[in-house]
């Protein structure tokens, strides 16, 4: 019976064929936006008056003037009814790691017995979630239940079916933030203030700093039938057993290889409904691991490519179930393959150009460049430890470390170029300039030389500087990217503001010196930022490291350098309230302590759940599941041997049986091992969930949960290797892992 049961839902399937995705005719410029109140619509749909005043907004900062609301919620509106909308909602980002939205129709009573499309100012910029049922983090009672959700002028209103979606932030009724996109949008506020003053020093025509991004999503595809007949990746997202696949990613041949064409038709139509959303895809391609793949867009102004990626990333789920597939986003769904990041390409911009543009080829050009270079650098070394927590989660804890994933001590490598022309600056005033025809001849008549990047790849760095931008590449594939981009851009802002100011105190110092004056050629101003360069170069060194980040040594050598090296994911969230980090948050107006707080109860509360139910689920799995298969495998083995000795000799059926009784007793000792590990695993949550304090209840479960569900892992691996296949009713990693 589990034998027919588990080859018929995997014999189902097999038997899900692509479905044939019928792309719009024109180019996909053509349609990229058509589901977006973009620019172009707001101008057709809006006053002259109206939209310049919005533009205003969008573009400078300006503050939103209630009084264009009427006006534009009724342009909005037009055109949404036009596309076949009857419902709006506000579409936010509570600490869930996903989004929300409450849907209302565009009717109101029309006074005569009828009903009339209605969408007003006051509805679209404001509106009143229920607080007190989203994480908080202890901010609201559940009887006080009164929170805003705010609209976002800079990121579009768009169309999903029949809902008109309008990006908004969401907040307490106290005004505390309880959603990812508020801090976001005040972190970059910060870092756009203080890098346009530190700009002055280089361009006075700047005005305003742009902070870019381009995340690249990496996630699994498996049939819907397996996945819906695991009950640990219907419930948890991973697999909490299994055994590896005896060929897996090992061959290296999954990785850029040709797209299956169920893969390639899921691609196809993702793409379309992604571009009709204006979400600018690029890249896609096959993943290390087979089964994995990634999706890249061209990169975005930082707020709006987390909402694309938060919009990516639901439509995906809702894409795949057309084809067959379920889409896997935790961070480790297999063990022994490659996890799912989602690397941040993080840059900073103005009208004139990108502030990390590679070297130039003149000593101006390289001062700028290395001033943004060093306090990034700076920014990551000072709060090591909060970027480090910006990412963790009990997900991506499985993920750090190996199989391709960097580790989780968060260092920088910058290539020997780079490298090179600090090691310079810290001793000399030379500024190197870069060669103007950087390339690499290969040799071979038909094809051109190589262009060389003035750096390599390390792939074992967290935070590597390519060329133009930092590759963040620690950040896990199911996460909001706002939580690495609030950390990193308030962590910039801090660093750049603290630079400004200890180089006007330089540049005032050295301006009252005859040997800076105007004609002496050495400025005050050139000298105060080399001095303050050189100073930060040598505090910010010990998070600089191009070398192997999963060597042992490594480790040892960045304790030794006072970068944090715990492991500890429920340890490793209290950086958030280290008070270097709560004086950065509040002095950048990104966060206050009230809202650390509460986030740090989120975070723990959400590791205890997700922790909690993966005990649960595996514990239901060892008794309902590995245990009945194994024990019942086991009475068939005995009547294996019983009939032999009905048959045989004794001395030859114990001869002949001798196997059967090693896998007889093997079978009983890992099942009883198996049941007393529950039983403790069972015991281990009852006592960590009597602690009262939330922080400590993390750290039990960390310390006392997750060990037995390795345990128990171990045991359960080892009998799907030793019962006969066809009993097993779990769809193993050699069907889960290839699409057919």
């Amino acid at each position: 019976m589990a034998n027919n049961l588990r080859f018929q839902v995997v014999e189902e399937a097999f038997m899900k064929r692509a479905l044939d995705v019928e792309a719009p005719k024109e180019r996909p410029s053509a349609y990229f936006g058509k589901y977006v109140f973009n620019r172009e619509k707001m101008y057709r749909y809006l006053p002259k008056i109206v939209y310049d005043k919005l533009i205003d907004v969008i573009d400078n900062g300006a503050r939103l003037d209630r009084s264009i609301a009427d006006a534009v919620a009724a342009g909005m509106k037009q055109w949404a009814i036009e596309m076949g909308c009857t419902h709006y909602t506000h579409w936010f980002q509570p600490l869930t790691e996903g989004t929300a939205e409450k849907h209302d129709a565009f009717v109101e009573h029309d006074g005569k017995g009828g009903m009339m499309e209605k969408f007003s100012g006051k509805l679209l910029v404001q509106q009143e979630p229920d607080a007190s049922s989203f994480p908080n983090g202890g901010i609201r009672n559940t009887f006080e239940a009164r929170g805003y959700s705010a609209w976002d002028p800079t990121s579009p209103v768009f169309i999903i079916d029949d809902t008109l979606c309008i990006p908004t932030i969401f907040i307490a009724y106290t005004g505390e933030a309880l959603d990812y996109k508020a801090p976001l949008l005040r972190a970059l506020h910060a870092v756009d203030k203080a890098a346009t003053d530190v700009c002055k020093f280089f361009y006075d025509d700047v005005t305003k700093v742009h902070v870019n991004l381009g995340w690249e999503q990496e996630y699994f595809l498996v049939d819907e039938g397996l996945y819906s007949a695991r009950p640990d990746l219907l419930m948890t997202g991973r697999t909490l057993m299994g055994h590896e696949s005896a060929k897996n990613q090992q061959m290296d041949d999954h990785y850029f290889g040709t797209i299956p064409d169920r893969v390639q038709a899921f691609m196809k139509d993702l793409e379309i409904q992604s571009l009709e959303l204006a979400i600018p895809c690029k890249t896609r391609h096959n993943e290390v691991a087979p089964n994995q793949f990634e999706l890249a867009p061209i990169f975005e102004e930082c707020n709006l490519a987390v909402d694309h990626n938060m919009l990516l990333m639901s439509l995906m789920k809702r894409v795949a179930r057309k084809h067959g597939f379920r889409v896997l986003l935790h961070e480790k769904p297999f063990d022994g393959v490659n996890g799912s990041g989602k690397h941040n390409n993080w840059s900073l911009s103005t009208d004139t150009g990108v502030l990390l543009h590679a070297p130039g080829t003149t000593p101006e050009e390289n001062l700028r460049f290395i001033t943004f270079i060093v306090e990034t650098l700076m920014a990551v070394y000072k709060h090591n430890g909060l970027l480090k927590a910006s990412i963790m989660s009990a997900t991506n804890a499985h993920r750090l470390g190996g199989n391709e994933a960097p580790p989780s001590i968060i260092s920088s490598f910058l290539g020997k170029y780079v490298s090179d022309m600090l090691d310079t600056i810290e001793h000399t005033s030379n500024l190197m300039t870069q060669d103007s025809d950087l390339s690499r001849e290969i040799d071979i008549p038909q094809i051109p030389d190589l262009i060389v990047d003035n750096t390599d790849r390390n792939r074992t760095s967290p935070f590597a500087f390519t060329g133009n931008r930092f590759e963040f590449r620690a950040p896990g594939s199911s996460v909001n990217c706002a939580s690495a981009m609030i950390a990193l851009n308030a962590a910039m802002a801090e660093a750049l503001q603290s630079f400004k100011d200890r180089v006007d105190d330089k540049i005032a110092e050295y301006s009252k010196k005859p040997e800076y004056s105007p004609n002496s050629g050495h400025t005050a101003k050139f000298h105060a930022i080399i001095d303050v360069l050189r100073e930060d170069i040598v505090v910010c060194k010990p998070v600089r490291f191009d070398g192997n980040g999963y060597s042992d040594e490594w480790v040892k050598e960045a304790a030794r350098r006072g970068l944090d090296v715990e492991k500890s994911c429920p340890v490793i969230f209290e950086h958030y309230l280290d008070e270097s980090t709560i004086r950065m948050f509040e002095s950048t107006k990104v966060m206050n302590r009230k809202e650390l707080e509460a986030r740090n109860e989120v975070k723990w509360e959400m590791y205890v759940k997700t922790v909690q139910i993966e005990a649960r689920v595996l514990g239901d799995m060892a008794m309902n599941h590995i245990i009945p298969v194994g024990t019942h495998y086991q009475s068939q083995l005995i009547k294996n041997v019983q009939g032999m000795k009905s048959v045989f000799s004794e001395e030859k059926a114990n001869r002949l049986s001798a196997r059967n009784m090693k896998l007889i007793e093997e079978i009983a000792e890992r099942t009883e091992r198996i049941e007393q590990l529950v039983e403790e695993l069972t015991e281990a949550r009852r006592v960590a969930n009597r602690i009262g304090d939330i922080h400590q209840r993390a750290i039990a479960y960390h310390d006392t949960v997750c060990p037995k569900m390795e345990d128990i892992r171990y045991e359960a691996d080892h009998l799907e290797m030793i019962v006969e296949d066809g009993l097993w009713t779990l769809p193993k990693y050699r069907e889960l892992l290839f699409i057919r």
